[in-house]
Parts: structure tokens; C-alpha cells; sequence
């Protein structure tokens, strides 16, 4: 199976130097649960063109410094695209943005939250559970790092997980094979401590940076999640 990778961000400053660019992150995560995974990137931060979603075999929508609502040359495309990917039955997975922007395109209702900046480990209860979710417990934590949320699923979503800070945490849908989640199962926890300490003083106070920095010590559900997405893709196919 060939996975298609949606570049939609990069972390921000010298971030994007000294680690990895999040494609890369994608591929170390999905490769861990299966070897035998190939892939491919499309840069839309750079302007490179979206396949036709009906050739694809998966595609996997990253985060992005981005919101649903910003006007980006490649936004109303990418809305295009998933509406297209769902049509054809392409299996499909949303990360952060790529949460978001799914359920955007498909008539759902994302803004930034009143409850503020998500930062830290984020543990979501599971409200319901599907046969690729294996060794799933009542809770899976990650790292999150989002203003941004879905408010409202757009119809035919099914929410399988949610905290008291993000209610629509991981979204299925019903008639299509597409799934996402708004936590970072590929993020390490180096990059993530870089990423909100870069926004220490800016969009960050010193109190929310320290708050997550201090989460970290809660273990971390990233491969468990990791192995959920190659499971779902592999069934889905």
C-alpha cells in the first residue's frame, strides 16, 4: 500500500531545520507498525499539485500552521480534493489541520475555540470503539498543540473520542473510510517541547508552556495510534 501524504505545514522558524519536516514524522510513525508501507509527499506548502484522489491507494492530510477559515492558494483545492477522495471511497486520515479540514469540507463547523490554546499531553476518553482500534483501553493520550477545533461533526461523523477541552477529539465516518484525530501521534516528545517553547512569550504565556512542558511526564500513546492508522488504512483498502 502506497500512502499519500498532504504536506500542509511546517513547524515554524528553525523547528523546520532541526527536525524533521512532518511528512517525515508521518513515515517513521506508520512505518514502525508496518514495514512494508511505501509513500509519497505532496508539497501544497510549496505550491505542488493534488492527485486525483480516486488513484490513490491512502492519503494522510498533515497539520498545519493553518486554519480552516484562512484563504491559502491550496485551501479551497484541498476541500475539493477531500470531497472527491470521499466520493471515490479513498481511505483517508486526518491529523490536527488535517482533522479540521476534513470535517470543514464536509459540512462541519470549525473556528477557534472559547476554551483557548490546547497545548501539553491531552488524554481523550473513548467513547466508542472500532474493530482496528486493537489493545484499545478507556483513554489514549498525545500531544497536542491547536487553537483551532471541530465544534460541530458534519453529518455521518461519528465521534470516537473527546476530552473537556476538545469534544470531537477523533471523528469516524459512516460512508466513507476516513478517519481523524486532532492529538500529534507523530510528533516526538523533543519536537513538541521545541514547538511550545518557541511560542513561549508569544501566542504562549509562561504558565501554559510549563503546564505542557510538565505533561510530558504522562506516558504518550503514539505508537498504539500509529498502529490504529495502518490497521484502519489496511482494512479500509
Amino acid at each position: 500500500m502506497r500512502i499519500t501524504i498532504l504536506e500542509t505545514g511546517r513547524a515554524p522558524g528553525r523547528l523546520s531545520e532541526d527536525y524533521p519536516r512532518y511528512p517525515d514524522m508521518f513515515v517513521s510513525l506508520l512505518s514502525k507498525a508496518d514495514d512494508s508501507l511505501c509513500f509519497e509527499s505532496v508539497a501544497l506548502v510549496d505550491g505542488e499539485a493534488l492527485p486525483d484522489p480516486s488513484v490513490c491507494d491512502a492519503v494522510l492530510i498533515t497539520g498545519s500552521p493553518a486554519g480552516v477559515y484562512d484563504s491559502t492558494p491550496w485551501m479551497d483545492p484541498l476541500r475539493t480534493f477531500i470531497r472527491a477522495g470521499f466520493a471515490a471511497k479513498t481511505p483517508m486520515v486526518g491529523v490536527c489541520f488535517g482533522h479540521q479540514i476534513i470535517a470543514d469540507a464536509m459540512g462541519g463547523e470549525v473556528r477557534k475555540s472559547g476554551k483557548g490554546w490546547g497545548v501539553g499531553r491531552h488524554t481523550y476518553t473513548i467513547n466508542r470503539r472500532r474493530d482496528w482500534m486493537m489493545d484499545a483501553g478507556p483513554t489514549v493520550s498525545l500531544s497536542v498543540s491547536h487553537q483551532d477545533q471541530v465544534i460541530t461533526p458534519p453529518l455521518g461523523a461519528i465521534t470516537l473520542a473527546h476530552s473537556a477541552h476538545t469534544d470531537h477529539a477523533m471523528l469516524a465516518y459512516a460512508d466513507a473510510p476516513v478517519i481523524s484525530v486532532q492529538g500529534h501521534p507523530e510528533f516526538s516528545d523533543p519536537f513538541v517541547s521545541a514547538l511550545w517553547s518557541a511560542r513561549r512569550g508569544k501566542s504562549l504565556t509562561d504558565a501554559q508552556v510549563d503546564g505542557a512542558l510538565e505533561s510530558l511526564t504522562r506516558p504518550e500513546d503514539n505508537a498504539l495510534v500509529g498502529d490504529w492508522i495502518v490497521r484502519f488504512l489496511r482494512s479500509a483498502r
